[in-house]
């Protein structure tokens, strides 16, 4: 992973920190750094969210086409994860730098939601074999402040619950091809259902003990870091949670980076720790996303100008 270089002593300072579950910026394990997010802040796109976690800033943008589902999966759409390191985010991705990075990071996601247990692709699907909705979801890397895996998550699943998919008004069949009908109107669409939809969790070993969300500094403390993908919950991301049976979260991915090794009791630790974490990261995530969404709603609500 990107990061600053460090001195040997800080390197220490760090490293007997997370040993006593003090790390150097006052955080415990498994704690996060303060994080700004936003939505619908590309006007082209179907979707789109910018988040900034720390000095980590990840803008995603979602657009939509058309398709023609694989012939193995006949009832299921498509998405597909590009991922770009802008030069300026930090000099180790000048030139061909992040590239590496960049397909690691798509390979991961691509995983993670084409778990069966993760993001719904039927949903995507027009008509079962002949027509399908395919997602790309291009992610721009424009800082790295370390965690980019886990950034990364957050705004991707912010961005595909601001998509609008638009609604097909007819469809006929004209010598055994499909012609659709799409609506114009920007407000007559429906909105995806991110709600099992994974986030990634990064945890870094230093010393004896793993850390979430690792600072650039800490990555470079650490020999092995452990990506947890974990599937979400939909209570989190509906206003009624009558109606919904409570899911309870589930690993849908593991990878490993890094030199190092973990013990099968230190894995089993790390997978149970990101499992917590995933969860009250998504929990916080449904609780910022409803409140925009109902912010929206209210202001809508009201006339303005000559027709109030």
């Amino acid at each position: 992973m990107a990061g600053s270089l460090i001195s040997q002593s800080e390197q220490v300072f760090i490293v007997h920190g997370v040993e006593n579950d003090f790390r150097s910026d006052g955080r415990s394990s498994i704690d996060y750094r303060p994080m700004e997010l936003e939505t619908d802040v590309v006007s082209h796109a179907s979707g789109s969210a910018r988040l900034r976690l720390a000095n980590t800033d990840i803008l995603v943008g979602v657009k939509t086409e058309i398709d023609i589902p694989k012939p193995e999966t006949p009832g299921l759409g498509k998405i597909e994860f590009f991922v770009d390191c802008s030069a300026n985010a930090t000099p180790e991705f000048e030139g061909r730098g992040g590239e590496q990075l960049a397909n690691t990071i798509s390979s991961t996601m691509q995983r993670a939601y084409y778990s069966p247990q993760a993001f719904n692709l039927k949903q995507l699907c027009i008509f079962e074999g002949k027509q399908c909705w395919k997602l790309y979801v291009d992610i721009l890397i424009l800082e790295c402040g370390g965690n980019l895996c886990d950034a990364v998550s957050l705004a991707v699943k912010a961005a595909l619950f601001n998509t609008r998919l638009p609604c097909v008004k007819a469809a006929l069949m004209d010598g055994g091809n499909i012609d659709l009908q799409l609506s114009d109107d920007p407000y007559d669409s429906k909105q995806l259902d991110i709600g099992t939809a994974p986030l990634l969790v990064t945890l870094c070993k230093i010393g004896t003990k793993c850390v979430v969300d690792p600072s650039a500094e800490e990555e470079r403390c650490s020999v092995i870091s452990l990506v947890v993908g974990v599937t979400g919950n939909p209570n989190f991301y509906q206003m009624d949670e009558n109606d919904i049976p409570n899911i309870k979260c589930k690993c849908s991915t593991i990878s490993m980076n890094g030199p190092g090794s973990l013990s099968p009791k230190t894995l089993k630790n790390a997978i149970e720790q990101g499992i917590i974490a995933a969860n009250c990261l998504d929990n916080a995530l449904g609780d910022a996303l409803l409140r925009e969404k109902q912010e929206i709603f209210d202001f809508k609500k009201h006339s303005y100008g000559f027709l109030k």
